[in-house]
């Protein structure tokens, strides 16, 4: 019990010579002269920061596209306004080479892409091979019900 009474004193000394010695040190830069150079500093002989006239590059625009839109750009590579079969496969090849662990080629890309295939074959109505906008619409996955709060 000794020993915790001890440490307590000693730390409140040290806290208060710490106080004074600051408190002192204060005092002494107070009362010291400016640095020389400052003695004649005109604040009129800084640089200006207006900002009025300064002209930069201009931002690009914002385009008001629906989800749907910007799903649809991601897959029309070509930017031709149609999605052909192998720009809807295109974006499953990363996918194919996870499922490939060893890389010996035994899963096939069409086998592993049956649902994709009949995705696109359910999308497009009129059996020409690409996909407007509207049968590509048919691909979007079921909304579910609003995300779920980060319960962090």
């Amino acid at each position: 019990m000794n020993r915790f009474l001890l440490g307590g004193l000693a730390v409140l000394a040290l806290f208060a010579i710490a106080l004074f010695w600051l408190q002192g040190r204060a005092q002494v830069e107070a009362g010291a002269p400016p640095p020389d150079g400052l003695a004649s500093f005109d604040p009129e002989d800084l640089p200006s920061a207006a900002i009025d006239d300064v002209v930069g590059p201009t931002p690009p625009e914002a385009t008001d596209l629906t989800r749907e839109q910007r799903r649809f750009g991601r897959y029309d590579r070509d930017s031709d306004g149609r999605i052909t079969r192998n720009e809807m496969l295109s974006t499953r090849t990363a996918a194919f080479r996870k499922l490939d662990q060893d890389g010996n080629n035994l899963l096939t890309f069409e086998e592993w892409a049956v649902t994709t295939v009949d995705k696109f074959e359910h999308a497009d109505v009129n059996h020409d091979d690409w996909l407007t906008p509207e049968e590509f619409g048919r691909t979007a996955p079921p909304r579910t019900g609003p995300k779920p709060r980060c319960s962090c």
